[in-house]
């Protein structure tokens, strides 16, 4: 379930968040690391830093090779939700166009965790619980049902 009230962990240093990328995509980070702020940083990181990584096309395979490689199951009901992902990466890459490419990467994933655009309950903004925890949008994307992702 998705929280409102939660102060979220920032980070002191940008190679705490490209650990977290990088044990990410080797499928190398413990399961207790990959937190909603690992999520978020690692999505800027891989926005912002690694360029060879199609971010759209790919983060759904990344995330499911890493849930798998620490005991997890990408099923209906558990694992990679596909419509929770591509809101964040739209808030993300907002986020981004927003700060600009000077800030230091722990800055910026510190200022989008500290946001509207950071919060847990982000998605429930534009989307019912029912549509967003549907089987459908889990699976794949689904259009919003309360508000516009152009809002992002």
């Amino acid at each position: 379930p998705m929280t409102t009230d939660y102060e979220p962990r920032l980070f002191a240093r940008d190679d705490e968040i490209r650990m977290l990328g990088e044990g990410l995509l080797a499928c190398a980070l413990p399961r207790e690391a990959w937190t909603h702020e690992a999520h978020l940083g690692a999505c800027l990181w891989l926005l912002t830093e690694r360029p060879d990584v199609d971010v759209d096309a790919e983060i759904g395979g990344i995330i499911r090779r890493f849930n798998e490689s620490v005991g997890g199951v990408n099923d209906d009901t558990q694992g990679y939700h596909e419509t929770i992902t591509q809101v964040y990466i739209a808030a993300v890459k907002t986020h981004l166009a927003e700060v600009g490419e000077s800030v230091a990467l722990h800055e910026a994933v510190n200022a989008l965790l500290l946001s509207n655009r950071g919060r847990r309950d982000l998605p429930l903004r534009f989307y019912s619980k029912e549509r967003l925890f549907s089987v459908p949008a889990r699976r794949g994307f689904v259009e919003p049902d309360l508000a516009s992702l152009d809002l992002i």
